[in-house]
């Protein structure tokens, strides 16, 4: 039992607390994707009957935060669209699937199209902690405005990064792919593509008092 309370009495010490939703907590700097713990999906209607999930892996984020005036922040994100995962079942077939996904012009066109990037354009508040920031994606060579709907879950201090804080946010918004010129398997998949963001930013070094100037 006295192990049991030394071991508790540790992790509540070394553990850091869980994030707080409160804008005041929130220094205003350039945050940047931590990686580790970020998480970026594309869902499409398979056939009309199910949702097919794809998961990014390799992505990446600045977000200049302004906690004081949230629709000053603004978000930069770019895309490698040949790095994706599904969960094909078939280990031996699963790489060639995945590859044709990322790099075939009936899908990702990554060979032709290296890079995805979202910048923002402007951001309203919807609700305290809700808002919508409006951007222009470019995918497949095609620029136009997305608008995302994006919720702030508050901030919170590991203790592994020292005195950098971390922002959590949740983001979602509905494209359609005919709108950037791929019609392909029509009868198949969806036009609409669900796109999911669950996620932290990291408070940059150089936000840090005493810090290195920018980067």
């Amino acid at each position: 039992m006295k192990n049991t309370l030394i071991v508790a009495a540790l992790a509540a010490v070394c553990l850091p607390a869980m994030a707080e939703i409160n804008l005041d907590e929130a220094d205003e700097a350039v945050y940047e994707l931590e990686k580790t713990h970020a998480f970026l999906t594309w869902t499409v209607r398979h056939n009309g009957i199910s949702g097919y999930t794809v998961n990014f892996t390799d992505f990446d984020a600045e977000l200049d935060f302004k906690p004081e005036d949230p629709t000053a922040s603004t978000l930069s994100v770019t895309i490698n669209p040949a790095a994706l995962e599904t969960n094909y079942p078939n280990p031996s077939k699963k790489v060639e699937w995945e590859d044709e996904l990322a790099n075939d012009a009936k899908f990702m066109n990554a060979t032709a199209f290296p890079e995805i990037t979202f910048t923002s354009t402007s951001a309203e508040l919807t609700g305290d902690f809700e808002g919508k920031v409006t951007g222009n994606l470019t995918f497949l060579g095609v620029t136009k405005p997305v608008t995302l709907d994006v919720t702030f879950n508050g901030v919170a201090n590991a203790p592994w990064f020292g005195n950098r804080d971390l922002l959590g946010f949740d983001a979602s918004t509905t494209i359609k792919r005919s709108d950037f010129g791929q019609t392909s398997l029509a009868a198949v998949i969806s036009d609409e593509v669900v796109i999911e963001f669950s996620g932290e930013f990291l408070k940059v070094q150089s936000s840090l008092p005493g810090g290195p100037g920018p980067r």
